[in-house]
Formats: structure tokens, C-alpha cells, sequence
């Protein structure tokens, strides 16, 4: 239930975008996170399915990586879990009806949809891209793309006043979201053949690597309007962030199964969605 902050988090920000602008429903409002839990289930349900030989050979796993072992652990049934799959991917695309049809809105049901097709290419054949290499490309469009834009264009209606360079930096921060939490999962990745960033640059360069990007990031936080304005919030979630990322670099080096690595992807997994509950806030509170 952690990762439910994934989904929550985004979606809440393109929403608050919208209330900035005028334009909020609670009856929308619910209507989303609903469809973020069911998406949550199905994304969840799914990749179990398609990772369960690389999660049965995982013994570096933590509260952040390694999916949720049901079937590892025997817990559930395959056929159970197909199901449940299958079930909650129907969930998500009657959200996107019932927005249609009683707010005449089909924007968001093209936009889950697509979500959909993302969860396939990155799970399954043929594309099956966790695999072959850019899956956390799909992560990033996804989380930092489709899900605020989703939030917005439910409660605004059109993509006509959206703000574009925020929907950017949560592009940036979701990338390195999903760049961090790869990494516990290395040495079961290689041994299955799994391309993810951790494997095809090692870990040490790829903490590296996040490290440079949340630093970008850092950057974009003050230059990005919250509020329609670049005020003391901008100064309040770079300061937070800045913590955060310093706070990382001692840990650095920190190998799979480790207390150190575990604390490292927790201050990156905080880095990124700490922007998008501070944005969210100032949004909501313009």
C-alpha cells in the first residue's frame, strides 16, 4: 500500500492545478482516486504475473522493490491473480465511462487507456520493455505524465492552461523515482536477463546518475511557478528536497540487500514526491 503514494500523489497535483484555475469537483475528485487505487491494484497485479520467476530468484528485495510476492510466497494462485488483474483494469476504464457520460468528458478515458498500453508494453510481450531495456522511461511517463495530466484534464475539462513545465519536472522526478528503485533488485535483474538501469549501468553509476538528475531537478524547483507564482513555497519544497539530497550522498555505494542501500532509495523515493505533495499544497491553498 506504500506505492499507493505513486499514483495519489500525481493524480492530486494535476487536480490541484485545476483548483488554482476555478475549476474543482469532489464527485471528480472521487472519481480519480478511485481509479488510482484500482490502477494501483491492476499495475501491481500485473507485473507480479509477468516478474514472478525474477521475484522468486529476489533475496535483496525491500518495502520498496520486488513486487508483492504472493505468488512467490504462494499466497494467491495465479489464476486468482489473472482475475483480480483483469478485474481492476475494468474498474479503471468504467471511471474513464462514467466521466464521459455524465460530464461529456472522454479525455481521461483515452489518457487511461493509454495506461493501460504502457502496462503492457512494460510487462508484457511482445514489447515486455522492463525487460529489454527503458522501463523506467514507461515508469516516468506514467507517474510524472499520464497521471497528473489525467487529474487535470478530469476536473478541467481541456489541456488549454495546464502547466507544462511542472508536468516536466515530475517527468524528471518520476524517472528517478523509478531509476532508485531498481536498485535493491540488481542482482536478480541480471540473473533474469532484466535490462533495468541498475543492470545496465551498475548500480554505482547509477546512483550517480540519480543523484545528477535530482540535482537538475533542484534546479527546476525554484524556476517552476506554483501558484501562478514563484513564492516562498518554491523555497520551502527546494529546501526540504535539498536535505534530502544531501542526505544521500554518505550512502552512496551501498550494495543490494543493505541497510544503507534501503535508506538511499528512501531518500530518493521522498526526493520525488515531495514535490508533488508541496506543489499540491500551494496549489490547493492559492
Amino acid at each position: 500500500m506504500p506505492s499507493q503514494l505513486y499514483i495519489f500523489l500525481p493524480l492530486l497535483l494535476g487536480q490541484s492545478m485545476a483548483h488554482a484555475q476555478g475549476n474543482f469537483s469532489w464527485e471528480i475528485f472521487a472519481l480519480c482516486h478511485f481509479y488510482g487505487l484500482a490502477v494501483q491494484l491492476f499495475i501491481v497485479f500485473a507485473n507480479d504475473i509477468a516478474d514472478v520467476e525474477t521475484d522468486t530468484l529476489n533475496r535483496t528485495h525491500n518495502i520498496f522493490s520486488g513486487g508483492s510476492r504472493v505468488l512467490v510466497d504462494r499466497s494467491l494462485s495465479r489464476k486468482s491473480l489473472t482475475m483480480a488483474a483483469l478485474i481492476f483494469g475494468l474498474l479503471c476504464i468504467a471511471v474513464g465511462l462514467v466521466l464521459g457520460w455524465l460530464w461529456n468528458n472522454w479525455g481521461p478515458l483515452l489518457l487511461i487507456l493509454s495506461g493501460h498500453v504502457l502496462v503492457w508494453a512494460y510487462s508484457f510481450r511482445p514489447f515486455q520493455l522492463s525487460y529489454r531495456g527503458g522501463g523506467e522511461f514507461l515508469q516516468m511517463l506514467g507517474v510524472g505524465g499520464l497521471l497528473p495530466v489525467t487529474g487535470y484534464l478530469a476536473q478541467q475539462g481541456n489541456l488549454s492552461c495546464i502547466s507544462w513545465p511542472l508536468i516536466v519536472l515530475m517527468l524528471l522526478l518520476s524517472l528517478t523515482c523509478a531509476m532508485s528503485t531498481s536498485l535493491p533488485d540488481q542482482p536478480s535483474d541480471r540473473m533474469s536477463g532484466k535490462k533495468s538501469s541498475s543492470v545496465i549501468f551498475g548500480n554505482r553509476i547509477n546512483q550517480r546518475l540519480i543523484l545528477v538528475l535530482n540535482g537538475l531537478a533542484l534546479a527546476l524547483i525554484v524556476l517552476v511557478p506554483a501558484a501562478q507564482t514563484r513564492g516562498p513555497e518554491n523555497l520551502y519544497i527546494f529546501a526540504a528536497c535539498a536535505v534530502l539530497w544531501a542526505s544521500g550522498i554518505p550512502f552512496l555505494d551501498s550494495k543490494p540487500g543493505s541497510r544503507g542501500l534501503l535508506i538511499f532509495v528512501a531518500l530518493c523515493v521522498g526526493f520525488s514526491l515531495t514535490p508533488m505533495a508541496g506543489f499540491s499544497m500551494a496549489l490547493l491553498l492559492s
